[in-house]
């Protein structure tokens, strides 16, 4: 792949790096406000405690998005972006450019979903 492309990939997966800490950073604060919210109504501690799983929920979620994307910014480093971590084979780049820190090709991602794939991690 050539420095331009991979410096397009590398500043979309820095740009959505930030944005994803911002987030992570304000679901841990909303998390920490909906606990100190002391309530004695059984309705609102059923709200509040909803909501503390939906924003725990999301922060784990985007916080193995997270590790992808510092993932592919290693990879980029390493010159390896691009190519699946599996088999080898190169990730077609409209995989690429709309999931930028994407680890597999389509079909080894196929297999990954299906609990197929044999990572050697």
């Amino acid at each position: 792949m050539d420095k331009k492309k991979l410096k397009i990939y590398r500043d979309r997966l820095l740009d959505e790096r930030a944005s994803l800490l911002g987030v992570v950073g304000r679901n841990e604060d909303y998390g920490r406000e909906a606990d100190i919210e002391a309530t004695q109504d059984p309705a609102d501690k059923a709200s509040n405690s909803y909501t503390k799983e939906l924003l725990f929920s999301q922060s784990t979620n985007d916080r193995l998005i997270l590790n992808q994307i510092e993932e592919a910014l290693l990879r980029i480093e390493d010159d390896e972006f691009g190519v699946c971590v599996n088999c080898g084979n190169e990730i077609l780049p409209k995989r690429l450019e709309a999931l930028p820190w994407v680890r597999y090709c389509l079909n080894c991602q196929e297999l990954q979903e299906k609990g197929l794939l044999n990572e050697e991690e």
